[in-house]
């Protein structure tokens, strides 16, 4: 029987500890194989778990599941991991993470962590404005100008809507949700109402499915990459600064803030460790 250690850190996190984005971190994956690291992403249950493994290329290599698949990248394991790795290595407040989608930069100021997104490319939705309203439970006016697939490390769909109102009446079909495709064949929608400069907030709502049903998420770190990446792709050459606003539906408030400097994507927020264990198999 072997003992593996792991953390339970929210990231994200609003007003406490227990907000934010829950994630599983366990500190050695190197006895694991690909099998038993899917079977504990299953046994958590959580959105994602990490497992931090040796790299000759950054500080650490990451390896990131769901509780049905490995993901190349995801922005709160990203600044999860990068939390825990900071605490075991003695890092300090800068370093890379080696992932499937790439090297990452990661930096911190205190316990407020900020990603480095990879350049962002996007890609037009095939279908129509009213048949988009209607997978996600919308009416056609709802929808804003313009969706996106866009691909800062995880291909997502990017609905902007014309109404924080709006983002919250959305309720996509499940009958419906797997029409929308993403590249590598995963179903998900961020749907989100900008407010219009730096001092409003973002709100924000990310779906996916999981079985027959459509799940929510408390925050999405890599769709707020890919919000930064729908800036740049509607707004070339423009800066942007926003704080995103997320979770409030799935009551786990959690606050996300994205810059978007010279065409380059930075998604932070704070990391709260919750809880370390250990987990003999």
């Amino acid at each position: 029987m072997t003992t593996h250690s792991f953390r339970i850190v929210n990231v994200f996190a609003r007003a406490g500890a227990l907000t934010g984005n829950p994630l599983c971190v366990f500190e050695n994956g190197g006895a694991l194989d690909d099998v038993t690291m899917q079977a504990l992403a299953r046994q958590f249950n959580l959105s994602e778990t990490t497992f931090i493994l040796p790299s000759d290329r950054a500080t650490a290599r990451v390896r990131i599941f769901t509780p049905s698949y490995e993901m190349p990248f995801a922005g709160h394991p990203t600044l999860g991991t990068a939390h825990v790795v900071r605490s075991l290595r003695g890092s300090g407040d800068s370093l890379t993470l080696e992932m499937k989608a790439g090297i990452i930069p990661v930096s911190a100021a205190g316990d407020r962590w900020t990603l480095s997104a990879n350049a962002p490319r996007w890609r037009e939705v095939s279908e129509s404005r009213a048949e988009l309203a209607g997978i996600l439970g919308l009416a056609a006016g709802d929808i804003a100008d313009r969706p996106l697939w866009v691909n800062a490390g995880k291909e997502q769909l990017v609905v902007p809507v014309v109404s924080a109102d709006a983002v919250r009446r959305a309720r996509p079909r499940a009958d419906a949700f797997s029409r929308l495709k993403s590249e590598d064949g995963h179903s998900m929608a961020y749907v989100f109402a900008d407010g219009g400069d730096a001092r409003a907030t973002v709100v924000s709502r990310f779906f996916f499915p999981s079985g027959p049903a459509i799940l929510e998420d408390p925050a999405t770190g890599s769709a707020c990459a890919n919000l930064g990446g729908w800036f740049v792709a509607t707004r070339p050459g423009g800066d942007v600064s926003r704080t995103v606003s997320q979770g409030d539906e799935v009551h786990r408030p959690s606050l996300l803030f994205l810059t978007v400097k010279s065409g380059a994507v930075h998604v932070g927020g704070d990391v709260i460790e919750l809880a370390r264990g250990t987990l003999n198999l």
